[in-house]
């Protein structure tokens, strides 16, 4: 009875999780190796404050089924297709999200998850601590 209420407790724990990443998340914040090597010139900084949002908003946007399947892709205002869209499996693994080839079943990237809360998403690169992603939930 100890073993399977045991059970019991540890599927309802990897269950919740999983409930929690299901709905459609916008990349709000996403840093690269890259970022932390270069180091911006006064010339630089002051270009980058002068520039104005462009009319045109895009939103790199996530979407997690029930079901275990995702697509990724970028979003533009005032369109109602995605474009550049790629199509997964998803699994998520103790504290790891896999991203897995549909037709291979072969897992192509994988995520430490930092946070995942009821509107914010926060995962890194299990080979590289440096690239980490937020996200916020939109649906």
């Amino acid at each position: 009875m100890k073993y399977f209420m045991t059970l019991i407790i540890a599927l309802w724990v990897f269950t919740s999780s999983a409930q929690a990443i299901v709905g459609t998340w916008q990349l709000t914040e996403e840093k690269t190796c890259f970022l932390n090597q270069f180091v911006k010139t006064n010339t630089e900084r002051e270009l980058e404050e002068g520039m104005g949002s462009s009319q045109n908003a895009v939103a790199r946007m996530i979407t997690f089924d029930k079901k275990g399947g995702a697509e990724e892709g970028v979003f533009s205002a005032g369109k109602k297709k995605r474009s550049s869209m790629n199509y997964f499996k998803w699994n998520i693994d103790g504290q790891e999200l896999h991203f897995i080839d549909k037709k291979s079943g072969m897992i192509t990237q994988r995520f430490i998850l930092d946070e995942l809360g009821a509107s914010t998403l926060r995962i890194h690169n299990a080979a590289r601590d440096c690239e980490a992603r937020v996200y916020s939930k939109v649906k």
